[in-house]
């Protein structure tokens, strides 16, 4: 329903834009423009066409201009980029936190970079070489070193007095965190217990130490997966010695659930996540033809399986007719699996000690979807045909596929994840062609054997 309410409003703004963009009225797109939040204005330059997004984006106010950047595509940024002056670049990010300006790092000219480096300030600056030195993909790139932090041995009055003369707190802040001389971490505490405590309580009576902290090298799906099972706001990010080196809010979290939700949807199809919907044709050409091609290949493939049976299929009018739903329904059967084993291996649900389980699961699924869509096409055949052996063998060959289907929706993604390749962008394509080999064999190969002994 949100996410309804999100498509209506975006695809409203949308129209109310392009109508004022057609009129050559910019002043009301500039009100627009600015009633909405940095997000907001990153959806829809990304829902425009190049010339009208290059319109939209020079009235943009200025301040957001850093945070509109953070977020929108890669494609998209990088136009966006390439239409600013070196200094409004500068201007834009170097009030970024820092988590956010190392997403945008690798995009950004040496030039601004050095510019944006010699405005910080030089703890600011260690900062954020020290984020830029860990792996992209991980909590150490994804955390932001700006954490407040206190002795266990000060007093909430102590606490509370230090606050008010910081002036202002980061973001999403939810807890204060303790720690050592050593600035290592010994627990937090909430913020809604300090308001509440005797101002003369000592820190240490409310320090929290059951919650986990998330390790540096942590990979960005487990952090994803970590807040969601404990619905955190923030969590602190410490090194092998404890040291509290930053922390994770909820919002750059948001961020990566999203990715990994585009991600699966798209890789599917072969499709990089971070491509514009308005990219130039050169580039979509490129970036989609080889993905294609392989398509291209296991249909080949296919085709090469039918062609053995070419004598069968000349003798027998009715197996072309109906090759089609055994390949179509074993390939959306496959797709399921995949889709599942896909997920689950996403959230560290799937691995050696229960796929055996898992593949037995499904074995059984298949089993029984077989007969009973075998049972009903092969009903169906017999109906069409008057064929009560070709109704046998259009069942026992859906009933083959789905076994195959099975086996490849579980096997084809556990032993891509264990040669390091992505079953949601390259599974896909191989049990389709597993689902199509196989039910075009069966099919034609029974049906050779049976019909033409």
């Amino acid at each position: 329903m949100a996410e309804a309410v999100r498509q209506d409003k975006t695809a409203r703004q949308l129209r109310m834009l392009s109508d004022a963009l057609e009129s050559g009225r910019l002043g009301p797109v500039r009100r627009l423009i600015n009633t909405l939040a940095p997000a907001e204005i990153g959806n829809l330059l990304e829902s425009l066409p190049p010339d009208r997004r290059s319109v939209v984006w020079g009235l943009v106010d200025p301040e957001d201009d850093g945070e509109v950047l953070v977020h929108v595509g890669d494609e998209v940024r990088e136009s966006l980029i390439a239409d600013m002056d070196p200094d409004e670049i500068v201007a834009a990010v170097e009030d970024l936190d820092i988590d956010d300006l190392a997403d945008l790092v690798e995009e950004l000219p040496d030039t601004v970079i050095d510019e944006v480096l010699k405005s910080m300030d030089r703890e600011n600056r260690e900062r954020f070489e020290q984020v830029l030195s860990y792996p992209e993909d991980s909590a150490g790139r994804l955390m932001n070193p700006d954490v407040v932090t206190v002795r266990a041995d000060t007093t909430v009055d102590v606490v509370l007095r230090y606050l008010r003369l910081r002036g202002e707190l980061p973001e999403h802040t939810d807890h204060l965190y303790i720690v050592n001389r050593r600035h290592q971490l010994l627990g937090w505490v909430a913020l809604q217990d300090l308001v509440t405590s005797d101002p003369a309580s000592p820190v240490n009576r409310l320090i929290d130490d059951t919650l986990t902290a998330l390790h540096v090298d942590e990979s960005s799906d487990e952090v994803a997966r970590q807040f969601s099972d404990h619905d955190w706001v923030s969590a602190p990010v410490v090194d092998d010695g404890n040291i509290l080196l930053g922390r994770i809010t909820i919002d750059d979290v948001v961020d990566i659930i999203r990715d990994q939700a585009e991600h699966q949807a798209l890789g599917a199809a072969g499709l990089d996540e971070e491509e514009d919907l308005f990219s130039p044709v050169r580039r979509a050409v490129r970036g989609r033809v080889v993905w294609l091609g392989v398509n291209l290949a296991t249909a080949f493939l296919a085709a090469w399986v039918i062609g053995r049976f070419e004598a069968t299929i000349e003798q027998i009018v009715a197996l072309a007719v109906l090759m089609p739903i055994v390949a179509g329904i074993g390939g959306n059967a496959a797709m399921q699996v995949l889709t599942l084993m896909v997920r689950g291996l996403a959230l560290g649900q799937v691995g050696a000690s229960n796929a055996s389980v898992l593949l037995w699961k499904e074995v059984r699924v298949a089993s029984i979807n077989g007969l009973l869509i075998g049972g009903f096409v092969g009903l169906v055949a017999y109906i069409w045909f008057h064929d009560w052996v070709l109704s046998l063998v259009i069942a026992a060959a859906l009933l083959l596929n789905f076994l195959a289907a099975a086996l490849a929706g579980v096997l084809v993604p556990l032993t891509m994840k264990r040669a390091d390749v992505d079953p949601a962008v390259a599974g896909g394509v191989v049990v389709t062609a597993v689902t199509d080999v196989v039910g075009f064999f069966s099919f034609l190969g029974l049906a050779t054997v049976i019909l033409l002994r």
